[in-house]
This record gives C-alpha cells, sequence and structure tokens, in this order.
C-alpha cells in the first residue's frame, strides 16, 4: 500500500487488488471532514474539506484496517431487467466455448457487484463476471453504442448509461422499463454506487 498526497486537502490510497479497494474504501469512511471517496481499479482517492484534519489520519487509519476482509456497509441490492439480444453474444459464447443459451444463464445467474464508477455520469464496473466469460475487449471500438446495452470487458461487466463509443462486447440490454442508470434530476444521480449489489432478471 502506497499513500500519495494529492494537493493539502485530499490523498491517493494505492493498493494491489480491488477486494482491497473496497476494503480501504469503507474503511476510511466516516474520517472528519470527509468530502468523497472515489474508487478505481487499484485506488482510491480521499478527498477532505479545506483543513480538516482528516487527511491526517488516513494513513492510521489503514495501517489498523483488514484490507483483506470483506467489508460491510449499506449497499443496495439492485435488480435490472435485461434482454439478451447483444450484438457479440454469439462470439461471447463461440469465445467461452458454450451455447448462447448457456452464456446467457451463466451470466444471469451471477452476483455482481459495482466496485467502483467512471468512463461516463452513472457507468458502473461490476465485479463477479464468470471466469468463462471475462474477455478482451473487441479489436475495433464501435463509435456508437447504443444506451442501456450490457457489455463484458476483461473481469468487469457494465451497462452503458447512455449512448457513446465504445470497445466492450455487447450481450444484453436494458429492458425498457428499467430505471435510468444515470438522472440528473435525482438524488443521487446514480442508481448505481460502489458496494451495491446487482442482478440481472431474464426478460423477453
Amino acid at each position: 500500500m502506497r499513500l500519495r498526497r494529492c494537493g493539502p486537502d485530499a490523498v491517493l490510497v494505492e493498493v494491489d487488488s480491488l477486494s482491497e479497494v473496497a476494503a480501504a474504501r469503507a474503511a476510511l469512511t466516516g474520517l472528519p471532514g470527509l468530502v468523497e471517496l472515489v474508487p478505481a481499479a487499484r485506488t482510491v482517492l480521499v478527498s477532505f474539506e479545506p483543513g480538516s484534519p482528516g487527511s491526517r489520519q488516513v494513513q492510521a487509519v489503514l495501517d489498523q484496517a483488514d484490507l483483506s476482509a470483506a467489508p460491510v456497509g449499506d449497499s443496495a441490492d439492485v435488480t435490472l431487467p435485461v434482454v439478451y439480444d447483444g450484438a457479440d453474444l454469439e462470439l461471447v459464447a463461440e469465445t467461452a466455448g458454450l451455447s448462447v443459451d448457456e452464456a446467457i444463464a451463466l451470466h444471469s445467474s451471477a452476483d455482481y457487484t459495482v466496485a467502483f464508477c467512471g468512463f461516463a455520469p452513472g457507468f458502473a464496473y461490476l465485479t463477479g463476471l464468470p471466469e468463462l466469460l471475462q474477455q478482451p475487449r473487441l479489436g475495433n471500438p464501435r463509435t456508437r453504442v447504443p444506451t442501456g446495452s450490457v457489455g463484458v470487458a476483461g473481469e468487469f461487466t457494465g451497462i452503458y448509461p447512455r449512448s457513446s463509443p465504445g470497445g466492450w462486447r455487447l450481450v444484453a440490454r436494458l429492458a425498457d422499463d428499467a430505471a435510468a442508470l444515470f438522472d440528473p434530476t435525482r438524488e443521487p444521480a446514480a442508481l448505481l454506487s460502489p458496494g451495491d449489489r446487482v442482478r440481472f432478471e431474464v426478460v423477453s
């Protein structure tokens, strides 16, 4: 673990795994003057109100934390109805050595957790993707991925909250009646937050 100062009121915590990111984020919740915790694949950015003593307590808190332990928190359980008709579904199934139905069953039966958010507002990187479905991004990214598309890339699955370029392999899409992933008029604006547990429900 390494700590790096990011200006006078923020600290970047560098760790070795996604599980340590989750544990560090949970351990640092509640520090005095804490403004925001921003997890990523191997880091947690901890920002504080100007002059807060919390930034000087990060090291001590992490020294006492068990970063190998699963965090306990007030995370939400979210079920998202999806239609499995993604443009790359057959490619994903073939690469995994599965039939399309087997790939759908494998993806939809997994339990996912939001590791961190990024790339676009409301885009959550979900861990828990079965190993057979962990595949590389497309060699040539699409210039436009439709809103609500569900894709896989590496160890993650994720959902595009709005139309954008992207290189993930698309396996499904949110059903029409699914809640918006990002709504700036809502509080909180993002449907999914780090630590939330996510399930996909197959609809026709």
